[in-house]
């Protein structure tokens, strides 16, 4: 697949890296930004969320650095400057064991902790509730653990993949919710590695996920903080709340930004956002 390097012009920290990760032989587009200072804490291992990718998630890599953390990201498959259909996967498991793999290949001598935002929030708490080993703490953003569906899309997720499971649509995310900051939006809309598809097979994922994430919830063993939007509406907060209720709150920490829309790292109070995570991780790690 050809990248379309000029959209990535912006972000100077991190360095793209193309590998072999799947038995298919297709490649993810990995990143690292490099630990500044001489003591790492632990390796930090970002997820993005739906349509979007790991550039955007530049600013903070940033913070992470500056506490003593070393990040790395990858691009989904269908995202970014991985290869697939924008939107798209070969099977249902597949952004799980994609995650996987790249925690295998991240994961040295440091713990390793994972931060997935939305849809990436969902696939690290699918992985962890499998295999808890490969994570010693994970930080939840706005994670899809409950999504917005009329009726007639419940209707459509409950056919269309049967017999057409790579028909890929409109996902229907109305941008001006994404942050209360204009030029988040307008950066959004105007990032030629942002795609708006999603496969009828990734929307049945999501959606039937998220259930069984919340249906296990009790079991949850990973130290974990969760962070959601009060205000959004791109996925249902109540999934969150749901979460945060059944799990241990021995092992779970959540807090909600009542004001913030969904991209609580790109809200005008970012900062709050950053101090919560950063406060929550030293605190485990230093």
């Amino acid at each position: 697949m050809k990248a379309n390097m000029s959209s990535l012009a912006a972000h100077t920290l991190f360095k793209p890296q193309r590998q072999v990760l799947a038995s298919e032989g297709y490649e993810l587009s990995t990143y690292v930004w490099p630990q500044p200072t001489e003591v790492t804490k632990a390796d930090v291992l970002l997820v993005h969320g739906l349509g979007e990718h790991a550039g955007r998630y530049n600013h903070l890599a940033y913070v992470l650095q500056q506490e003593g953390y070393r990040v790395h990201a990858y691009d989904h498959y269908g995202h970014g400057l991985s290869d697939g259909a924008r939107g798209n996967v070969l099977h249902k498991n597949q952004l799980v064991e994609d995650l996987k793999r790249v925690a295998e290949s991240v994961k040295k001598d440091l713990p390793l902790v994972m931060v997935g935002h939305s849809m990436g929030g969902l696939v690290v708490q699918r992985l962890l509730s499998q295999y808890p080993e490969l994570a010693s703490a994970a930080v939840l953003s706005s994670p899809a653990l409950a999504v917005h569906t009329k009726l007639v899309d419940k209707l459509m997720l409950a056919v269309i993949p049967k017999w057409f499971p790579h028909l890929c649509v409109d996902n229907q995310l109305n941008t001006a919710w994404l942050a209360r900051d204009a030029q988040v939006v307008r950066e959004y809309k105007h990032d030629h590695l942002v795609h708006r598809k999603i496969s009828a097979l990734l929307g049945s994922w999501i959606v039937e996920q998220g259930h069984e994430a919340l249906a296990q919830a009790a079991q949850w063993h990973t130290p974990s903080l969760l962070l959601y939007a009060g205000q959004d509406m791109l996925v249902d907060p109540k999934g969150s709340q749901q979460f945060a209720m059944a799990a241990n709150n021995h092992v779970l920490q959540a807090h909600c930004f009542n004001v913030m829309y969904h991209e609580i790292f790109n809200d005008p109070e970012k900062g709050a956002v950053f101090q919560k995570m950063t406060d929550w991780l030293n605190a485990k790690f230093s």
